[in-house]
């Protein structure tokens, strides 16, 4: 007997920790004047404690090490070929007067390469880089724990907030506010101990930028979401589980709020792109927001949904889907929720459908459906199924939800 060995899946680092990463490196070599190899990045959540490990009161819940890439002095190549008035914003208070600074370098860079393990990300592989520049000339110190003795930018690469509904204002730069604390508490960290070992460090700006970021942002939801220009700097936890139930549920979430916020009146949810594209042909007059991607989180999607303030919801799916659905299924992943052939073939036999014995006998849905569009009864079995499933959908939603049945060759089976 052959017996299969499963690895487990190897987890990988969020964006946020990337750029966390690239700044303290670029720190470090500003500083210091040597270039590290490596970098000791400590992960969100902080949570409040004391000790050597602390800063401000707060400590790292586990930390990580992460190569660097490249680290040298002066704005990235990106930044320097922006326009000049653009670079102006980012160096006008790097300038130190007199003869005796003049020398030292105010502003350094440093890039991580973003690694998300075993999930299929389209992040995974890209260029994370940070600008540090030091702010000299300030009205007065700042202590590396004040909120402004870091400030963070969007350099190219990284995308803009457009829309309303996002945890950021419209206009600012798409890096969430858990990868900014990151950033702030990383490098005042790193500015603290400098200044516990007699080298004070003036206050930081950070410039985060995304060789590609535009190119790579194509294939992830930002478009949909209002996010222009390049991808979005992300990380609660900092580190990146593989097919991670968290990170869908938290982009479910934001789509909703982005529909929400942007004026939709209806919502529709699907469970994957095809049964996405056939909705939105179903309603062309809809805004591209307010199409969710539900995956497989059915009662998630839908209690979201059903809690905001949305005056239709719409569900729309493949036959194997609402048949899990009609089971009840809150999750209806083939792992985790599985086709009960049997009770199919019972509601079929209901519906006095003469093909519920083959039915019975099916290893698949899509097999089951073609049985059902062959038999006479068929229709008549289809919208048993699909009541259930609407009622199903009803409890999740805690109201009524309007449900399309698709074929996979795109044909609308059934609407109710």
């Amino acid at each position: 007997m052959i017996r299969t060995v499963t690895q487990p899946l190897r987890e990988g680092f969020t964006t946020g920790t990337a750029a966390a990463g690239a700044a303290l490196a670029a720190l470090i070599l500003l500083r210091t004047g040597c270039a590290p190899q490596s970098v000791d990045v400590p992960l969100p959540p902080f949570i409040p404690a004391a000790g050597e490990d602390s800063f401000s009161g707060r400590c790292a819940r586990d930390r990580r090490m992460l190569p660097v890439a490249h680290c040298a002095p002066g704005l990235a190549l990106e930044l320097m070929e922006r326009p000049a008035s653009e670079l102006e914003s980012y160096l006008m208070s790097s300038q130190t007067p007199g003869p005796d600074k003049s020398a030292e370098p105010r502003a350094a860079h440093a890039s991580i390469q973003k690694d998300g393990g075993d999930d299929p990300d389209a992040t995974s592989g890209a260029l994370i880089t940070a600008s540090v520049v030091l702010r000299d000339g300030q009205a007065r110190p700042l202590p590396p724990e004040d909120q402004d003795f870091t400030r963070i930018e969007g350099g190219p690469g990284v995308g803009r907030v457009t829309l309303p509904g996002m945890p950021l204002p419209v206009g600012a730069a798409a890096i969430n506010p858990a990868p900014q604390e990151q950033i702030r508490f990383t490098l005042g960290r790193e500015a603290a101990r400098l200044a516990a070992l007699g080298a004070p460090c003036p206050p930081l700006t950070v410039i985060v930028s995304v060789p590609r970021g535009a190119d790579i942002a194509r294939h992830t939801l930002n478009p949909r979401l209002g996010i222009v220009g390049g991808i979005s700097i992300l990380g609660t936890q900092g580190t990146v589980r593989p097919y991670s139930h968290a990170a869908w549920r938290a982009t479910i979430e934001q789509g909703l709020r982005v529909a929400l916020g942007t004026g939709c009146r209806t919502v529709c949810l699907s469970t994957g792109r095809r049964s996405e594209k056939l909705l939105m042909a179903r309603y062309p007059d809809l805004a591209p927001q307010c199409f969710v991607q539900a995956a497989d989180f059915a009662k998630f999607s839908l209690r979201e949904a059903g809690s905001l303030p949305f005056e239709r919801l719409i569900w729309g799916c493949f036959f194997g889907k609402l048949v899990k659905l009609a089971q009840g299924h809150a999750y209806t992943h083939a792992r985790d929720a599985d086709l009960d052939i049997t009770a199919l073939a019972e509601f079929c036999r209901r519906a006095g459908a003469a093909c519920a014995p083959a039915v019975a006998a099916c290893v698949t849905a899509a097999h089951a459906l073609e049985l059902l569009l062959a038999d006479p009864a068929g229709p008549d079995a289809l919208a048993v199924v699909a009541r259930l499933a609407a009622q199903t959908a009803r409890n999740f939603a805690g109201r009524p939800v309007a449900l399309h049945l698709f074929h996979t060759d795109g044909r609308e089976l059934l609407a109710l």
